[in-house]
């Protein structure tokens, strides 16, 4: 059973308006909406898989995968998402049948008559106008249906200046695009609605989000807040807690908000209000940890998958700099509620095992420990595998994986099976290993996730195809193999059982993608209309206006319209729209003004503002779903979840000006440990500062110390370029020689100088990652650059495009003025010793006013 299952007839509606369709229809409809989403589900896992290269049969390039997924989408839009509030949802209209047939036929044209279309390339018959014009048509009121009115309005306004150019002002103007050109572009080009963003929709998001949905109908999700619960419900404020690490968890397999508020909130938002916590303080930790979901690493939300195409890294690297700011967001969450806790006097509601504290550090020890030799013995035992037995490792790997799952299961077995629901109402602490235990076989699926993407290198397609492959084994056989372990019998109705959490496993998957699928083609739209008009080229000069040139200000704007954005469109089609046109105008204005960002780092900035929509009121799907649970005004919860993600709204501003958060230009595993502790202690301080709140309630100028040491332990760096420079220039014809002597990973740093296409002369500061140690030439060549040095004369001679080169602004013809070495400076992290002293210090103060207060109340009680 899915933990959204458990919810309010009322709560599941509402994650069905936001997330799978508000139609619920019986009768044939409703048999073919499953076999269409079944259907859906199987050709993705098709596709997913190497068994079309394999067999040599059903083998789809990039566009024909696309028209079938859009397709497919179109037609779940009108036959799962009724037209109106009023509109029957218990049955299917026949317009919408009709709407359902033609959106689809026209979704997948480019599928059906790929051959033809690619013998008239740029000359389209009548025929094809028509249904791109219908297409288009139906797209925006799928759009409409299935993901909001506003994205569909944004969609259409794009349109309107792809028609409008000529009559526009002189600074958004072009010379416009007529029907033909128009939906020509959008429509039957991968320019347009089949482009970069739908395409990943296909790869990436479909198997990630359909793994994410069997994980959470096999009871992972169930057995994930079970363990929060055993591990932190004793706690003083533990309901709280347990919602952070339930949701971080959660946020493992669920990409939705919504969906992840219902399915903890249902438990965690009454057992807050029976602590003491409030009704609007309980929806606003659950709407906070549950958007962060979206953040988390190794499964993020759908458009952190985006960021492959549109950075140009594998996903691992996006897993490997999102990782530390996902962590330090989520501690900084449970220690807020642990304040929360101070502040109001909680004290906690379930009883803690009475256990003495050397027991307790025993079994602590234990558990680590074994956890970390375990992991380690499962590392070496894979490698050995494959070095020793090469080509016939996976078979002999494959025998021992299903071995160990068939012993966990039997682990699992001598254990009761974990409870469906927590009792709000007279809640009672399970032992701690024995609930830990009777799940450890949910962990295989995500273990194989992370093995293929981080060790084996796969794409993330083909990883999460694996991990799917495995939790379907473990879905089909968990409950057979329990029952013969126990022996209980009836083993033929276990495995009915497992089959039934198949199908509807993988028809919800397919129902939580259609909006998902719909918003990336109607952001092609949005795409399609920036190359078609050039209207990204102008944003530059309009950002560069508005902010004066000021880096933080512009950062400041973009933030803004991140979250006006996130008002109507969702989190997918908010980066879309915000990356295609503000992350390279950020990077570019950066570059004249001598700042290096890394590309990632303002993906990654967007993307963290994009998520913050689902809280903001007065519109935030989270914060109302965490209201209906409550009982509470939604727009009060939205507020007090905006309060409690400041901690997260801070950190891209850190990682744009120090990118070391995001582990990169860091060396070696202890300068990531000591930038690890003092972020936390950084990001720790900080919610201290805002909650007002340390020890005891801070005083003004405590406050002020607090956030003077979040500043110095976030950024050092700025200390540290004000006593020394932190580069010093070296001639331009010392390119190789520099590029040779950097370290994997490392950044070279160049000062280019050229004149850019409006005439005006340019110098910028830009900066590439280089790879594997070897020669300067070569390591350029590979990161995309070409250099001609003629003399003391360096010149870019080529810029391989899509590489890293490119996409970090270098520009053919460009002068190489000077290429910046890092200065012999003092580390900057010795900045952390001052910061990390006026944390101790503001500590050590309250301290001693608590102790003079405690004595004082004791002093005078009678």
């Amino acid at each position: 059973m899915s933990d959204l299952d458990k919810a309010s007839p009322e709560l599941q509606q509402l994650v069905a308006d936001a997330d799978t369709g508000g139609r619920d229809a019986r009768g044939f409809g409703g048999k073919v909406v499953f076999g269409v989403a079944l259907l859906w589900a199987l050709f993705q896992l098709w596709y997913a898989s190497p068994l079309p290269f394999a067999l040599g049969f059903g083998l789809l390039n990039d566009t024909e995968a696309r028209a079938t997924h859009l397709g497919l989408a179109l037609l779940l839009a009108f036959l799962a998402y009724p037209a109106s509030r009023r509109a029957a949802r218990d049955r299917i209209p026949l317009v919408d049948w009709v709407l359902a047939i033609a959106a689809a036929f026209a979704g997948a044209y480019l599928l059906l008559f790929y051959r033809e279309l690619a013998t008239r390339p740029g000359q389209p018959t009548t025929f094809d106008v028509v249904t791109a014009s219908v297409g288009l048509v139906l797209l925006l009121e799928a759009t409409r249906r299935a993901v909001g009115l506003p994205m569909a309005i944004l969609a259409v306004v794009f349109l309107g200046y792809a028609f409008l150019g000529p009559y526009l002002p002189d600074v958004i103007a072009h010379k416009g695009a007529s029907l033909e050109r128009l939906v020509s572009h959008m429509w039957l080009t991968t320019e347009g609605v089949y482009g970069v963003a739908l395409g990943v929709s296909v790869s990436y998001i479909f198997i990630f989000v359909l793994f994410g949905s069997l994980l959470d109908r096999a009871g992972a999700g169930n057995y994930m807040m079970q363990v929060s619960f055993a591990l932190l419900g004793h706690l003083r404020g533990g309901p709280a807690k347990v919602a952070v690490v339930s949701s971080g968890l959660n946020g493992l397999i669920s990409g939705s908000s919504v969906s992840n508020v219902v399915s903890g909130g249902i438990f965690t938002i009454p057992l807050m209000k029976k602590a003491g916590y409030g009704g609007v303080k309980a929806g606003a930790i659950e709407t906070a940890s549950s958007v962060n979901g979206q953040i988390m690493p190794p499964v993020m939300g759908a458009a952190a998958f985006l960021m492959v195409e549109y950075v140009g890294i594998p996903y691992t690297d996006i897993v490997k700099h999102a990782f530390l700011p996902a962590l330090i967001s989520y501690i900084a969450l449970f220690y807020i509620v642990h304040l929360e806790a101070l502040r109001l006097g909680l004290e906690p509601m379930a009883r803690a095992r009475d256990r003495t504290v050397r027991q307790k550090l025993t079994a602590w020890g234990l558990g680590i420990s074994g956890t970390i030799v375990v992991c380690s013995l499962i590392y070496w035992v894979a490698l050995a595998t494959r070095h020793v037995f090469g080509a016939a490792a996976p078979w002999i790997l494959g025998v021992l994986l299903v071995a160990g799952y068939v012993w966990l299961v039997r682990v699992a077995s001598r254990y009761p099976d974990l409870p469906d629901e927590i009792d709000v109402n007279n809640p009672v602490l399970p032992p701690t290993w024995p609930t830990v235990r009777a799940g450890l076989h949910f962990l295989i699926p995500i273990g194989i996730l992370i093995w293929c993407l981080m060790i084996e290198e796969m794409s993330p397609a083909l990883s999460a195809f694996w991990a799917t492959v495995t939790l379907i084994g473990l879905m089909l056989t968990q409950r057979p193999l329990l029952r013969w372990f126990r022996g209980q019998g009836d083993i033929a109705q276990a495995w009915r059982q497992g089959w039934n959490e198949l199908v509807e496993g993988l028809h919800s998957g397919s129902r939580n993608m259609i909006g998902i699928g719909i918003a990336t083609g109607t952001a092609g739209i949005i795409v399609g209309g920036i190359t078609l008009t050039g209207l990204g080229l102008r944003m530059t000069d309009f950002v560069e206006v508005v902010s004066q040139g000021n880096v933080v200000l512009m950062l400041l704007f973009t933030a803004f319209v991140c979250l006006v954005l996130g008002l109507g469109v969702p989190t997918t089609a908010n980066y879309i729209l915000v990356a295609s046109l503000m992350a390279p105008v950020i990077v570019e204005l950066g570059a004249q003004s001598g700042l290096v960002i890394p590309l990632i780092a303002v993906h990654l900035f967007v993307f963290y503002f994009g998520i913050m929509g689902d809280i903001t009121p007065p519109v935030g799907l989270a914060s109302f779903a965490a209201a209906a649970i409550s009982g509470e005004d939604a727009i009060k919860t939205g507020v007090q979840g905006s309060i409690y993600a400041l901690r997260t709204v801070v950190l891209p501003f850190v990682f744009i000006f120090n990118p070391v958060l995001l582990l990169i230009d860091v060396h070696g595993w202890w300068e990531v440990a000591v930038v690890a502790f003092a972020s936390t202690v950084a990001s720790l301080a900080f919610a201290a500062a805002t909650m007002r709140h340390f020890r005891i309630r801070c005083r003004w100028w405590e406050t002020l110390l607090l956030l003077l040491a979040t500043f110095m332990l976030f950024r050092p760096d700025w200390f540290m370029d004000r006593m020394y420079d932190p580069y010093q220039e070296a001639p331009a014809s010392d390119i190789y020689k520099v590029a040779e002597q950097l370290g994997e990973g490392d950044r070279l740093v160049l000062q280019i100088a050229g004149t850019n296409i409006e005439g005006d002369e340019i110098r910028k500061t830009v900066a590439v990652q280089l790879q594997e140690p070897g020669p300067g030439r070569e390591r350029l060549q590979k990161a995309g650059l070409t250099i001609t040095a003629l003399g003391d004369m360096v010149q870019v001679a080529n810029v391989r495009f899509g590489s890293p080169a490119k996409k970090a602004g270098f520009e053919v013809g460009w002068d190489v003025v000077a290429v910046m070495v890092p200065a012999d400076r003092p580390s900057k992290h010795w900045i952390y010793l001052p910061g990390l002293a006026l944390v101790a210090f503001v500590w050590f103060m309250q301290r001693a006013r608590a102790g003079r207060e405690a004595r004082r109340l004791a002093a005078a009680a009678p």
